[in-house]
């Protein structure tokens, strides 16, 4: 479903002449194939692998992540250019995830794992990552999760 988005969105900017958006959605088409091929090949499935939604938002956010070190290096390089071309395309990137969540509700949830898992020192942060993960997948980035779970858990 979300593939199909995908392609039918790198088609409409094709015949609109959008080459950066062009560019940005075939790089992302790229890597869900390289990623269904691996899947093929780790599973023996005869025929096509499809991803599901969910796996292809791992791919988004994966791609999303790239681009946010590359603006960090291109940064510390002293290429503001370069930078300012990645953020772009991290905006085109996130249209087709859903919708993220804020700091705040990052926090409750946080809140949430931590009372339900008994969690009191850092030590226990495995333990609130493992419950918080599948609340938060593609809705927040994981550094940020991390980052909470570690100042919540340090007070």
């Amino acid at each position: 479903m979300l593939k199909q988005k995908i392609q039918q969105e790198s088609n409409e900017a094709l015949k609109a002449g959008e080459q950066f958006v062009l560019g940005v959605l075939r790089m992302l088409l790229a890597s869900i194939q390289t990623k269904e091929k691996d899947k093929k090949y780790k599973e023996k499935i005869e025929g096509e692998a499809q991803l599901t939604d969910e796996q292809i938002l791992e791919v988004i956010s994966s791609e999303i992540k790239k681009r946010k070190d590359a603006i960090v290096l291109y940064t510390q390089g002293n290429r503001p250019e370069l930078a300012e071309r990645e953020a772009k395309e991290i905006e085109v990137l996130k249209k087709y995830l859903p919708e993220q969540l804020s700091v705040e509700d990052i926090k409750k949830l946080v809140q949430e794992s931590i009372s339900t898992t008994g969690a009191k020192e850092m030590r226990d942060m495995g333990k609130v990552m493992a419950d918080l993960n599948p609340k938060v997948k593609g809705k927040a980035d994981g550094g940020e999760v991390s980052k909470i779970v570690k100042e919540l858990l340090s007070k």
